[in-house]
């Protein structure tokens, strides 16, 4: 039965394998290749991908991350469509729809919306409320980095508080656009955004995310 991640994971490999190994993303620095490496240590290199969060582990993760980098595209984009090795955590269906179905939406979009020829991609409902699920939980986190509180909100008036604090911006928008705002895609993603002018302002150039 196919999942959230991994309908998103195949459909990052098809558009890392579209575009070719030196194409633009939305991640700063970073090339397809880059984000292909990633992605790849990330899930297959435990050892190593805590340098992602723990400055002690980031000169393990920057030579492994070369380790990568140096292997051909085809096969980056190969581990990435196949999924993590059977000992991997991420293998256990559960844990990769909690871990991998927003990670592998945010990098699909990194690389779409860095194209200049990109389309708005229209996402089905269920989809759009399980994104929405992952804000109300981890709104929070992702928002902590804001200099003055931010609620978000669905048009249909739902919302989530992402930062206490004021003065309040609200963004608005579907659920996969709130997704990329909060981890720091704001100038992308499709969201209207209300509050006072200078807030707004703070709110766009503050990277928001988990990092």
């Amino acid at each position: 039965m196919s999942t959230h991640a991994k309908r998103e994971r195949l459909l990052l490999a098809d558009l890392l394998e579209a575009t070719g190994p030196d194409a633009p993303t939305l991640c700063d620095g970073w090339l397809t290749r880059d984000l292909a490496a990633h992605v790849v240590v990330r899930e297959r290199r435990p050892d190593a991908a805590g340098g992602m969060l723990l400055a002690a582990l980031r000169n393990r993760l920057e030579r492994v991350t070369a380790e990568y980098l140096a292997k051909p595209y085809e096969e980056l984009i190969q581990l990435i469509r196949t999924g993590p090795p059977r000992m991997s955590p991420y293998g256990i269906k559960q844990l990769d729809e909690v871990a991998n179905t927003v990670e592998f939406y945010v990098h699909t979009e990194d690389v779409r919306r860095a194209q200049p020829d990109w389309t708005p991609r229209e996402l089905d409902r269920v989809f759009s409320d399980t994104l929405w699920a992952r804000l109300e939980k981890g709104g929070r986190m992702m928002g902590r980095k804001s200099p003055v509180g931010l609620v978000l909100r669905r048009p249909d008036g739902q919302t989530a508080v992402a930062h206490r604090g004021t003065p309040v911006v609200t963004v608005t928008g579907e659920p996969g656009e709130l997704i990329l705002f909060a981890f720091g895609r704001q100038s992308v993603a499709d969201v209207q955004l209300e509050g006072d002018k200078e807030a707004i302002e703070r709110v766009r150039e503050t990277k928001l995310g988990l990092a």
